[in-house]
């Protein structure tokens, strides 16, 4: 099965974030935040979004930088994908 996002929507799967801080603690499952860096895996067309003109700036294999608390979780074929809205995308990582 493949995703395939309506209007001004990303798809992304999120980067796993490290299980040991750099001093070399490693973390508990709990004590993990949640990643905020994401891979982006497909983008919508774009088009009229809340009356305004939204042209898509992101393309398939970018990194970014999502909001925190952002996006709605999905799994398909057992993996993990958040689908978020181009707005919660906070920056590009290069």
């Amino acid at each position: 099965m493949q995703l395939k996002p309506l209007a001004d929507r990303v798809v992304v799967r999120l980067i796993e974030a490290e299980e040991t801080t750099k001093s070399g603690i490693i973390l508990a499952g709990a004590a993990k935040e949640k990643p905020q860096i994401a891979e982006v895996i497909a983008v919508g067309p774009g088009g009229v979004v809340d009356g305004k003109e939204v042209k898509m700036t992101l393309k398939p294999g970018d990194r970014v930088i999502t909001s925190k608390y952002s996006g709605t979780e999905v799994k398909v074929d057992g993996e993990e994908y958040t689908i978020v809205r181009e707005s919660d995308v906070l920056a590009l990582v290069e």
